[in-house]
């Protein structure tokens, strides 16, 4: 599988795909790399709680790394104007992040927070929390990807603003190297009119008002 760039005539975008006519590992490849793999790990891939192992671990990632095969311009195609002339800010908190760190295929787990200023036009709620599946769903550094899901509504949308926040635990800290646990990462993007410091106020107003209190 490879990942290309695309530089878009009409701007300087950089638009990322999926290479699909390059070569994909079948099925059965990617279990006998799975029994690679135990067999590294000095267990024996043949013993009995190990023999569906393999299978198990290929369904897995189909789960797991399910936004390879989300374009998120198809996501966000669908946009509705019959709103009453709505054009203040739309948030969404506390979006579940399951990810995957591209250094160490570990656990990256939170919640992101998402925001956009309508311009004209809004979307389907649902949509932007597939929007970051759609992105959380891939090998990602949580940079990366807190960058791509604004890139993404800023690009689709034509918001006139976009904020983005992601909260996560890292397992590559937690269970490996410096094992500090419960260590939170934080990431943003703040695009277009959320660089005024009323709108970000007003944004981070929000994210603290939908949190419990005490």
């Amino acid at each position: 599988m490879t990942a290309v760039l695309e530089r878009v005539e009409q701007g300087p975008e950089l638009k990322a795909y999926v290479d699909t006519t390059a070569h994909r590992p079948t099925r059965e490849e990617a279990e006998a790399a799975v029994r690679t793999l135990i067999e590294w790990a000095g267990d024996d891939p043949a013993r009995e709680g190990l023999l569906d192992t393999p299978a198990r671990v290929v369904k897995a990632y189909e789960e797991f790394f399910s936004g390879y095969g989300a374009d998120p311009a198809e996501i966000l195609a669908k946009t509705f104007e019959e709103v009453e002339g709505y054009d203040d800010m739309v948030l969404l908190t506390g979006i579940r992040v399951d990810s995957h760190c591209e250094h160490h295929m570990v656990a990256i787990r939170g919640v992101a927070h998402v925001a956009y200023l309508p311009n004209g036009r809004v979307v389907g709620l649902s949509k932007l929390a597939r929007l970051v599946d759609a992105f959380s769903r891939r090998l990602q550094t949580q940079e990366t990807m807190t960058a791509q899901i604004a890139d993404a509504i800023e690009a689709h949308l034509g918001a006139r603003g976009v904020a983005v926040v992601v909260d996560a635990v890292h397992d590559c800290m937690g269970c490996r190297g410096v094992r500090h646990q419960n260590v939170h990462t934080w990431t943003r993007q703040f695009r277009g009119e959320f660089k005024n410091a009323e709108r970000e106020r007003q944004f981070w107003d929000m994210v603290r008002a939908d949190r419990p209190q005490g």
